[in-house]
């Protein structure tokens, strides 16, 4: 009994020749088939888990940018109340106050109080929405501390001059309160 079960079957004339290559064939093809159709799931399962990983990436990324947006907004509506409950009433007059907002000179019009209040710093002025806001010192550096660019920056005398210019003008002191 050596020899393969199709010789074997063969002799026995149970099958005969043509039916064995026949058969013989479509096993081949079959294998082949089956190799190639491993090879491009295998290959279809490494694109799929791929394109997974990617979609996980750019789904962090949106989820991480909307967050930050919250975050931002949230901050921006803080930053907002903040302005709106510590902000001075009835501060509006006569007196300009000039002051420079970026590269641009703005005017308000306050009372007299309120413009002595802002020369002495008690004052300052905060940026709110498309106009300004007069809210207390102690306000404006918590509002500094969130966003210093929320305040308008004011100009004081003492820090732009010199000692030596200091010294000079010292003969010459004029008072803050000066109307013209």
């Amino acid at each position: 009994m050596s020899g393969s079960l199709f010789d074997q079957l063969k002799k026995a004339g149970l099958v005969d020749e043509k039916k064995a290559r026949q058969v013989k064939k479509e096993k081949h093809q079959q294998l082949k088939k089956g190799r190639r159709g491993t090879e491009a799931s295998a290959e279809a399962a490494r694109l799929a888990e791929q394109a997974a990983r990617e979609k996980q990436a750019r789904d962090r990324e949106l989820n991480q940018a909307r967050q930050e947006a919250l975050k931002a907004k949230a901050e921006a509506a803080a930053l907002r109340q903040l302005i709106e409950s510590n902000r001075a009433s009835e501060w509006e007059g006569n007196i300009a106050h000039h002051f420079v907002d970026g590269d641009k000179v703005k005017t308000l019009y306050v009372n007299r109080e309120t413009h002595t209040r802002l020369g002495s710093g008690v004052l300052r002025i905060a940026r709110l929405d498309d106009g300004y806001a007069l809210v207390p010192a102690a306000a404006a550096e918590k509002i500094a501390q969130r966003d210093a660019d929320a305040l308008v920056a004011t100009a004081r005398a003492e820090e732009s001059m010199s000692d030596e210019d200091r010294a000079h003008y010292a003969r010459f002191e004029v008072p803050d309160d000066l109307m013209w």
